[in-house]
C-alpha cells in the first residue's frame, strides 16, 4: 500500500552503463580517474605519465585500462565510442603518454598515479 505509482527501474539503471572492456573498475572507473585529473590540471595535457600498481599493472592492456585511462585525460566520457581510439586521438591531439608498474604504497590493487603536464608549466 504505497503512496503514489510505483518506479519502475529502466534496463540501464538494474545493468550499468554500456563500456569498454569486461571490468567496470578497469575501464568505467579509469576513465573517470583520468577525468579528474584533467580536471585538475584546468588545461589541455601536453604529457601524462600513469605509474599504474596491483592488478591495473598485470593487466591493463588486456583490460582496456590504458585506453580508459587516455580517454580520460582526453576529456571522453566512460559511453564514448572514442575510448577504443585513444592511442589514436591522443597522437591527433599531441598528447604524449607513457605507462609505467611501479609500487605505490599499501594502497588499493587497482591504483594508479596519474602524472600530468601542461603547456601552462609554473
Amino acid at each position: 500500500m504505497g503512496s503514489g505509482p510505483a518506479k519502475y527501474q529502466s534496463a540501464y539503471e538494474i545493468i550499468g552503463p554500456v563500456m569498454v572492456g569486461p571490468s567496470s573498475s578497469h575501464t568505467d572507473g579509469t576513465v573517470r580517474i583520468g577525468n579528474i585529473a584533467r580536471q585538475l590540471l584546468n588545461e589541455n595535457p601536453i604529457y601524462v605519465k600513469f605509474s599504474l600498481m596491483g592488478s591495473f599493472a598485470e593487466t591493463y592492456q588486456g583490460h582496456g585500462t590504458d585506453l580508459a585511462l587516455l580517454a580520460g585525460v582526453l576529456g571522453l566520457s566512460a559511453m564514448d565510442d572514442g575510448i577504443l581510439n585513444a592511442k589514436k586521438v591522443a597522437e591527433e591531439n599531441g598528447l604524449q603518454y607513457e605507462f609505467t608498474k611501479r609500487v605505490l604504497g599499501s594502497y588499493h590493487p587497482n591504483t594508479v598515479l596519474v602524472e600530468l603536464t601542461g603547456a601552462h608549466v609554473l
